[in-house]
């Protein structure tokens, strides 16, 4: 039986992935097994989400453009999908329980950002340097995008969203230990989003399980490259 906290943690990531292509006014669509875009999704967002561990490769296949560059975010590590897709990389859903009300620790001072300008400063920080068009002011309506400062620069940052349960993503910190950026993702929920609990995924699970994270379940992303 799959647990009930990598199917929350799996729909979350669909409804943020929605919300990053509304931004770029594309229009998502969300079926019983997959979440899926017909036009191409922003850069490191995959075109379907799979929501249910019985969706086939027909459900994902049919509701996308599966040419060159197309991506799926298996979230079960279930499918089995040919026609010059390839695993791209795996990973672990991650879960923690509400944080307790604590700040955090050292010279960062946490905010939310709240302006189109504040938020190209943050993609700055995050893409490490380079100017971006990603990270759209149009996000600001369904997401915390969150930013830690120290001497007036943002040096981490992350994103909350969601309702019931909240998505961790996007944590960075530069130049910065990265334990700086997932304790002020953690005081940041318990102020904003109050007993809630978190979830994710990482590549590498262990600065998230320093934090009270949990890995619960596999999943791949796939990619079928240009020719």
């Amino acid at each position: 039986m799959t647990d009930e906290r990598v199917l929350a943690a799996a729909r979350n990531n669909a409804e943020w992935c929605d919300l990053m292509c509304r931004a770029h006014g594309l229009t998502g669509r969300f079926g019983p097994a997959v979440w899926s875009s017909a036009r191409r999704t922003p850069p490191y967002y995959p075109d379907a989400v799979t929501l249910d561990p019985a969706a086939s490769a027909a459900d994902v296949l049919d509701g996308i453009d599966a040419g060159p560059w197309a991506s799926v975010k298996d979230s079960f590590a279930a499918l089995e999908l040919d026609g010059g897709f390839e695993v791209l990389f795996e990973a672990s859903w991650i879960h923690r329980e509400p944080p307790e009300g604590t700040d955090a620790a050292g010279e960062i001072a946490w905010s939310a950002v709240e302006d189109a300008a504040t938020l190209r400063a943050w993609e700055r920080a995050w893409n490490g340097g380079s100017d971006g068009e990603l990270f759209l002011p149009a996000i600001l309506d369904g997401a915390r995008v969150l930013a830690g400062r120290a001497d007036g620069e943002i040096v981490c940052g992350a994103v909350l969203s969601g309702a019931e349960v909240v998505g961790v993503s996007n944590v960075f910190a530069a130049g910065r230990d990265v334990d700086d950026a997932w304790a002020g993702v953690l005081a940041m929920a318990a102020r904003l989003v109050p007993g809630r609990p978190l979830v994710g995924y990482e590549s590498d699970v262990s600065a998230a399980a320093r934090h009270g994270f949990t890995a619960i379940g596999p999943l791949r992303v796939w990619l079928r490259e240009g020719e």
